[in-house]
């Protein structure tokens, strides 16, 4: 059975952890191209040569679907993603980075993952292997 008082220490100590940290990378935004959850859009849209389905784009965000959906077609007005019909489902839509969107997020991504290195670099690699392990397994994945 799992102690109780550790089982709380310990997210205190991860939720501390991830809200500092997260404060501390977000100031790579500050005066950017692109907003975090624009950065977070492009992150799955880039990833994927053909591009992503809209619900994939939604699972990874940390807001509604219907947040996402919005945010998408402010996206899709100021030319950083295209939004075509999903051709497997015509219920979703497919995503697709502009040339100029995936150059923002390219601009923006070797700065930000610099940040994110500089900033996890006081783990040893096995702690961020472990790291990584534990907080999947906290998501169920």
């Amino acid at each position: 059975m799992t102690d109780r008082r550790l089982a709380v220490d310990a997210w205190e100590a991860l939720f501390r952890a991830q809200y500092e940290v997260f404060q501390e990378i977000n100031d790579d935004f500050d005066g950017s191209e692109l907003t975090q959850a624009e950065y977070d859009v492009l992150l799955t849209v880039t990833r994927r040569e053909s591009g992503a389905r809209l619900r994939e784009v939604t699972a990874n965000m940390l807001i509604s679907q219907p947040s996402v959906s919005r945010l998408v077609d402010r996206m899709v007005s100021r030319g950083l993603v295209t939004k075509c019909a999903d051709p497997s489902d015509g219920r979703g839509a497919v995503l697709q980075a502009t040339p100029e969107g995936a150059a923002m997020f390219r601009r923006l991504a070797t700065r930000h993952g610099q940040s994110i290195a500089a900033r996890m670099s006081v783990l040893e690699d096995d702690e961020l292997r472990q790291l990584r392990d534990l907080a999947t397994k906290l998501r169920g994945v």
